[in-house]
């Protein structure tokens, strides 16, 4: 095939495909336009998950009228001069691609007015093409309307996701924004609702009690760097602040880990691991911290000109940064977090002695159990699957498993068994997880998920992000074991949950399962009902890390041996591995 051209059109669209990944993206482009523009106020509408609708209009500068077409061409920018300006980037914008990368995937209407012009400019862009272009009277600033999202690009519309997972993925950028530049009061509807606003009053902890609320803005604690030792001039350290959770506010992933160089949003692994690691012997085993860490640092020190997307940098000195982030949040847990407080937490209405064993058994574990769970159920999510990626040494043969004899544990996470083709190693949080899912299915089948009701109903704060995934997953979570009910704004009240949610802290429990729906749709459940399921099993399962005794591994064994798909967990990890007579003779030499 000859070497050709592409047609401006495909090479567009193609361009437009590395920085427009979904309407997050484009709303994305154009606060930070906005916020360079020196705006004090943005307000963000959405309709259908901004597929359909996104409007973002702002009180800044305005582009003047002869300049509004030429906003519109590919790498035409007012933020950059010459090559050398890539080394001091001082603009959240500057490539001079956001424009144009969406005007050529949807239909683009812009209405702009410097305050130093009497007249408004309208420009309307189909395709990247200007179909329509007049003067308007209209505010100062800009408001910028994008319809109709990859409506010439099927193959990006279809890999869009549920309206309302778009709309969280648009709330986190509308957030973040906010968290940086607390001078601005941002705003968000979606489909007529008031979403998020912020104070934009320039204080941190109000827009930090906007995003998450009264309950957790209450944990949280300013974020103060230890004073540098010698010649603080010597050398421009990176300047931290933000502001950190007290040791008893976690979470079950890193989502709350929130990060900003030079007020851009970031994702930097190296960076959130500093923030965990600070946190080091003060959090419960599988549970993050959070946190909203603000990294100042000259401009010619970072690179922010490494992806499209601009959510990756690099650092000139990455090391010093690491070490600057991890010491200043380990100071501030050292010299400012509290004393841990005994906080009254509804517990459910106590069941006797032999209705408890009972159902821990039932469960798939032992006499016992109920003081390990108290002490332990509540350390967080296992390792989100480590090393599940690795090739298994050898699936077990049949359905159901063989009857298989106790022998001990392994790192606190495996059991070793016995069994008469070998030896068995059994992951007790996924197992157990097989487990509850089979009982709770089976008792959905019959209608008669066993609930247990709280001693005094609880009332949630959420953000609201999770207040959307509840809203949407309402009925099928009261079907499941759970009575939930709208308490105003995005505050619930919990009356009950699920029998097998044995845990010290049901607030938290609830949080994370929240949190694992939001992560997006289970593939191996054909159901929603099942994926919803799956994801109470998960938070209620014994924990890797979690010391068993015999008597509950030997429980555990026996009741994944009656389940009738033993082998994995409802998310498709394996539960047991086995090592045969024949293999483990080969390792040994024997054969």
């Amino acid at each position: 095939m000859p070497i050709r051209l592409l047609p401006p059109d495909v090479a567009d669209k193609i361009a437009a495909g590395e920085v427009i990944e979904r309407p997050a993206s484009v709303v994305k482009e154009l606060l930070e336009n906005s916020i360079d523009a020196g705006a004090t106020q943005i307000q963000v509408e959405i309709r259908e998950g901004g597929q359909r609708y996104i409007r973002v209009a702002d009180d800044g500068g305005g582009i003047p009228a002869s300049e509004v077409p030429l906003a519109f061409a590919r790498h035409a920018t007012s933020k950059l001069r010459d090559a050398s300006d890539l080394d001091r980037i001082e603009t959240l914008g500057f490539r001079g691609e956001a424009l144009a990368s969406i005007a050529a995937v949807s239909h683009v209407t812009v209405l702009t007015r410097p305050r130093s012009e009497m007249m408004g400019h309208f420009l309307r862009v189909e395709g990247g093409q200007i179909v329509r272009e007049e003067g308007r009277g209209g505010p100062a600033g800009t408001i910028v309307t994008v319809e109709h999202l990859f409506h010439n690009v099927p193959a990006r519309l279809k890999f869009l996701r549920q309206p309302q997972t778009e709309a969280g993925h648009i709330y986190d950028v509308v957030s973040h924004c906010a968290l940086a530049y607390p001078e601005i009061r941002f705003g968000l509807v979606s489909d007529g609702r008031q979403a998020f606003q912020s104070p934009g009053n320039g204080q941190l902890y109000d827009v930090v009690l906007a995003l998450y609320g009264l309950e957790m803005a209450e944990q949280m604690m300013p974020l103060a760097a230890p004073e540098p030792a010698g010649d603080a001039e010597a050398r421009p350290w990176p300047q931290v602040s933000g502001c950190i959770g007290n040791p008893s506010l976690h979470r079950a992933n890193r989502t709350y880990i929130t990060l900003f160089v030079n007020r851009r949003w970031i994702q930097d692994t190296s960076l959130a691991y500093a923030v965990v690691q600070a946190y080091h012997t003060l959090l419960p085993v599988g549970r993050f911290p959070v946190a909203v860490v603000l990294l100042e640092v000259p401009p010619g020190d970072v690179d922010v000109n490494v992806h499209p997307t601009k959510r990756e940098v690099k650092f000139r000195e990455a090391r010093a940064v690491f070490a600057a982030v991890q010491r200043a949040v380990r100071h501030t847990l050292v010299t400012r977090a509290p004393v841990p407080e005994v906080s009254h937490t509804p517990r459910t209405w106590p069941a006797p002695d032999w209705e408890r064993r009972q159902s821990l058994l039932a469960a798939g574990l032992g006499e016992g159990a109920e003081r390990q769970l108290a002490m332990t159920i509540g350390r967080g999510l296992d390792r989100e699957g480590a090393g599940a990626e690795e090739e298994a040494l050898e699936p077990v043969g049949p359905i159901r498993l063989p009857l298989l004899r106790v022998v001990g544990q392994v790192g606190q996470t495996y059991v070793v068994a016995e069994g008469p083709q070998g030896m068995y190693l059994v992951d007790q949080h996924a197992a157990h997880e097989r487990v509850l899912y089979e009982k709770m299915m089976a008792e959905r089948e019959q209608h008669a998920v066993a609930s247990q009701i709280l001693l005094e109903p609880l009332t949630l704060d959420l953000p609201a992000p999770l207040a959307a995934v509840l809203s949407e997953h309402m009925s099928a979570l009261n079907e499941v074991g759970f009575d939930l009910e709208p308490f105003g704004g995005n505050s619930i009240l919990l009356r009950a949950v699920p029998a097998i949610l044995v845990v010290p802290d049901v607030r938290a429990a609830v949080v994370d399962i929240l949190e694992m729906l939001r992560q997006g749709d289970d593939p191996l459940a054909s159901r929603a009902e099942e994926r919803l399921i799956a994801t109470v099993c998960k938070r209620a399962a014994v924990k890797g890390g979690q010391v068993l005794s015999m008597d509950e591994m030997q429980q555990l064994i026996r009741q994944l041996e009656q389940c009738e798909s033993p082998r994995t967990c409802p998310h498709g990890r394996p539960t047991v591995l086995h090592f045969s007579v024949e293999q483990l003779e080969k390792e040994f030499g024997r054969r």
